[in-house]
């Protein structure tokens, strides 16, 4: 083949991968335009459809706002309607109170005028009244011969001797009945006092009381066929008693240590609520020891208080468990403490060792705290225990001397004694003292209450006297002499006291007037 022919086929070949390229290039476009056309339509419709759903959208939005304004609205205007009808009633009541303060302005108007009248009246009667005693008093002067003064004088004096003659009649009386029935009246007495007030002083002394969440835990605390109570009661030596109380277990028992432990555990278990053997012995223990701290910190306490140092730890700590003795209804440390104090300041006054009056005084009932645990009196066991831990011989006579039982050997012994006996018998101090003490003063006070023109009445000084406040108006000074007489014949009658009873009566006139 030559080479023009070799050209020409090459040319041939070119033109041809040209007129392909072409084509293709021009099918491809055809093909691209088509495409693009039909994405075109695409778009238009999903642009068409968006439109539509827009517009629809909009339109329930709108439709949508416009209830919630017209609801909105509505509220408005009943919210509105409901506090005008509010108000409207708020109106009616303040004008009928309005009306009601006029009508009753009105009624006091006419009272005030009705009162003013029968002032007036009352003045006028008054006046005729004090005219009328002055020609009955001088018609009385007239026919009995007597003035004023005299017939006063006179009946003073018959008063005075029915009285001094009364007085001798009924002191004689009730000497003789005193010496006949000393001995039977006493021994009535005593036992009356046992029988009204053992039962409630052995009650107040010997139990505690515990408080219940609900009355549920009562048979928790009781436990499978009692093993609950039955270990607490073993392990404390104390009696618990559940019965019909609401919400509380009562604890009993002589020992006040042995019933606090009780009562500090039982109520720790309440608390924890695991109540079971174990635990109780556990918690038990627990109580043991807390009880015999607190019982170290009250001695402590006790001896920082009274300033008195140098104590032996053991007296200290008997000293704490007196917190839990009382006699007669008072607390055994309380009373030690006082007494203390009494001693301290009786000491100083006379001169003589503050410090160890305060420490005579304070351990002179030291054998309180363990005196249900061995055997003789407070006395000879507190003189044990001092001469155990080493006081000095003033401390130990102290202790022996205080209720008499030995002559005091110094100063300090009869401070002790003195002022344990006013610690005891101070109003208040104990049980007994106090209810007889507050009863004999209120029935007094009644007793001047019952008498017509008593105003207010008042015992003082211990009962030893009663100051009356008589309204003047009704009690005029001759009036009292026989008032006092016989608001002391109706105290002689109705009550029973040592010594005497001084009735004092007082009548107070006021005149009052206003500078201007």
């Amino acid at each position: 083949m030559d080479t023009a022919t070799i050209v020409i086929f090459v040319i041939i070949v070119v033109v041809a991968v040209l007129a392909t390229w072409f084509v293709a290039i021009a099918y491809r476009k055809n093909i691209a335009e088509a495409k693009v056309g039909k994405a075109e339509d695409k778009a238009r419709e999903i642009i068409d459809d968006a439109l539509k759903t827009a517009e629809a959208r909009k339109r329930e939005i709108l439709l949508e706002a416009k209830e919630e304004a017209l609801k909105t609205k509505n509220e408005i205007e009943k919210e509105v309607k409901d506090r005008r009808n509010e108000i409207q009633r708020m109106e009616k009541r303040v004008l009928s109170r309005e009306e009601n303060l006029d009508r009753k302005t009105e009624a006091v108007e006419k009272r005030e005028a009705s009162l003013s009248a029968k002032e007036s009246e009352l003045s006028k009667k008054k006046t005729e009244v004090e005219k009328l005693e002055a020609k009955k008093l001088q018609e009385l002067e007239r026919i009995s011969g007597y003035t004023s003064e005299q017939a006063k004088e006179y009946l003073l004096k018959t008063v005075e001797d029915d009285v001094k003659h009364e007085t001798a009649v009924m002191i004689k009386e009730l000497e003789s009945k005193a010496k006949e029935e000393a001995d039977k009246k006493a021994k009535d007495y005593v036992v009356t006092a046992i029988q009204k007030c053992a039962a409630d002083h052995v009650s107040e002394t010997t139990i505690s009381l515990v408080q219940l969440p609900n009355d549920e835990m009562k048979g928790r605390i009781i436990g499978r066929e009692g093993r609950n109570i039955r270990t607490l009661e073993t392990m404390t030596g104390v009696d618990l008693i559940i019965d019909d109380t609401p919400e509380a277990v009562i604890l009993s028992s002589f020992d006040p240590i042995r019933r606090e432990v009780a009562r500090i555990a039982l109520e720790k278990l309440i608390v924890d609520g695991r109540i079971h053997p174990a635990r109780i012995e556990e918690m038990v223990e627990k109580a043991q020891k807390e009880v015999e701290t607190m019982i170290r910190e009250e001695g402590e306490a006790a001896t920082l208080e009274v300033g008195v140092h140098g104590i032996h730890p053991e007296l200290v700590r008997l000293l704490g468990k007196m917190k839990f003795r009382t006699s007669y209804g008072q607390n055994a440390l309380k009373h030690s403490i006082e007494v203390a104090q009494l001693s301290g300041l009786l000491a100083g006054e006379i001169g003589v060792d503050i410090r160890l009056a305060k420490r005579a005084g304070l351990l002179h009932d030291i054998g309180k705290s363990v005196d249900h645990e061995m055997e003789g009196s407070h006395i000879s066991i507190g003189v044990d225990l001092c001469r155990k831990y080493k006081e000095s011989a003033i401390v130990i006579n102290a202790v022996e001397a205080h209720h008499g039982d030995v002559e005091p050997e110094s100063l300090i012994a009869c401070i002790v004694q003195a002022a344990d006996t006013i610690s005891a018998a101070r109003p208040g101090a104990r049980r007994e003292t106090l209810e007889s003490y507050s009863t004999r003063l209120t029935k007094l006070e009644d007793i001047a209450n019952g008498f017509k023109g008593v105003d207010k009445s008042f015992a003082i000084q211990a009962g030893r006297e009663i100051r009356i406040m008589v309204v003047p108006e009704q009690v005029s000074d001759s009036d009292m002499v026989l008032l006092a007489r016989d608001i002391s014949k109706k105290i002689e009658e109705e009550l029973d006291y040592p010594g005497q009873i001084k009735v004092n009566l007082i009548r107070e006139s006021r005149v009052t007037d206003y500078a201007k």
